[in-house]
């Protein structure tokens, strides 16, 4: 195993190892209560979503480990989960099946530009203050979610949103769960929007505000509801609205795992010449993943940030991403405590998640207009248009205008041109 894994090589050990994995697994378990939260306002079964979810990132993890000896772990991506839930099914009214079969295609797709080494070289074409807009923007549109689903923002008719009611007991158990989550990542303990979640759910079940489990352990929920529906509504995506869905799952999954690897591959110190060894297996445990959760019925699977707390602790090999997985299917026999994790407590979690991933925003130049107005228009054009995919089309599609203006044309390559058209027609389709 030590041969295997390189352990000797990357100066680590069996012990170190297994503590990162089990670290990754703390500070990331909560997605297997978020994620059907979040799936489950489509109709989807949420017992369904939660075994899914579960043996998904098991494979991922695993995977990863095995072919590319890195300590990445893979789950169902947050953002693309709002989109395929909020955006497609709900706001376009797409049924679930049909939206999954997105997936699934999104998935294909991606590993063909993956054996055709076609992602880089598109990543590579979009600049870096739009990649940085597009990661600040979903955690807006994340956060913004969170409080929506925790009460702490209503709608009104005349100001649009407003502040919800400080009296709802269900809503201060929202702001209760944020301040103590607030609290334990500024205090940095590991695994901090876990340990958030288990305190907010012992207040809430101390306070009769949720009801308690019928069981903390009981047998593997079925996913009979969900396995291969993607594959049977492929007929589905007959549109070009639902095209335009599958570019979506495509274009966005690409930037969230090309900017998360590449910041999981600095902290690990793997950067070479500012390229990342074996980055093409990494790539394709990545694609391969996501098409098996959509087989399995769960949104697109993407490499987790959360992976950088195992790191942090030591994790430098494949093991550690094998150890998670391993903790995930152990965590398949817990699915009682779904009852209990209510949106109120998944909402913090969603909010601190939006904080972090806003960071990415301090790496946009703005003090370029050409530049920083695109960003902008992405960033705040997610969560205000309430779609991943508006706010990533005002941006492509403002971004070659500006850049004319300031006479820097040249500089946009022929992709991005390509992108902005694509957009354009996509809100013509999209809005009639």
């Amino acid at each position: 195993m030590a041969s295997f894994f390189h352990f000797q090589t990357l100066g680590t050990n069996f012990r170190t190892e297994t503590l990162a994995g089990i670290t990754t697994f703390i500070s990331m378990v909560y997605i297997l209560f978020v994620n059907p939260d979040v799936l489950g306002a489509t109709g989807m079964d949420k017992g369904a979503v939660f075994t899914a979810t579960a043996l998904a990132t098991a494979f991922g993890c695993i995977l990863m480990g095995v072919i590319a000896n890195y300590p990445f772990a893979l789950s169902a991506g947050l953002g693309i989960n709002a989109f395929f839930a909020y955006s497609v099914c709900i706001g376009m009214k797409v049924p679930w099946q049909t939206a999954m079969s997105g997936v699934l295609i999104a998935s294909v797709l991606f590993i063909i530009l993956t054996a055709l080494k076609l992602r880089e070289k598109i990543i590579d074409a979009i600049p870096t203050d739009l990649k940085a807009a597009i990661g600040g923007g979903i955690g807006l549109f994340i956060a913004f979610i969170g409080f929506h689903n925790g009460g702490l923002v209503v709608a009104n008719k005349s100001t649009l949103v407003s502040l919800g009611s400080l009296t709802n007991p269900l809503t201060l158990l929202t702001i209760a769960g944020l301040i103590i989550t607030l609290f334990l990542m500024s205090a940095r303990v590991p695994g901090a929007i876990f340990v958030g979640m288990v305190i907010s759910s012992v207040i809430g079940m101390a306070t009769g505000l949720i009801k308690l489990p019928h069981a903390l352990v009981a047998t593997v929920p079925s996913i009979k509801s969900t396995f291969l529906v993607s594959l049977f509504n492929l007929n589905q995506i007959n549109t070009p609205k639902l095209c335009v869905v599958v570019l979506t799952f495509l274009l966005v999954t690409f930037f969230d795992t090309a900017g998360t690897l590449i910041g999981l591959a600095e902290q690990a110190g793997y950067m070479r010449d500012n390229r990342m060894p074996r980055v093409g297996r990494a790539l394709a445990a990545d694609s391969t993943t996501m098409l098996f959760g959509s087989l399995l019925g769960t949104s697109p699977m993407s490499v987790y940030v959360e992976s950088s707390a195992g790191i942090a602790v030591g994790g430098r090999s494949g093991f550690t991403a094998i150890v998670t997985g391993i903790m995930f299917i152990f965590a398949l026999f817990f699915s009682p405590l779904l009852a209990v994790i209510t949106s109120q407590i998944t909402a913090p979690a969603l909010i601190i998640v939006g904080v972090l991933m806003a960071k990415s925003l301090a790496q946009v130049n703005w003090n370029r207009f050409e530049l920083a107005a695109p960003a902008f228009l992405i960033a705040v054009g997610m969560p205000l248009t309430y779609s991943i995919s508006d706010g990533i089309a005002f941006g492509f599609i403002a971004y070659p205008i500006t850049m004319i203006a300031a006479k820097r044309g040249k500089e946009v390559g022929w992709m991005m041109y390509a992108l902005a058209i694509v957009f354009l027609i996509f809100f013509l389709i999209l809005k009639n």
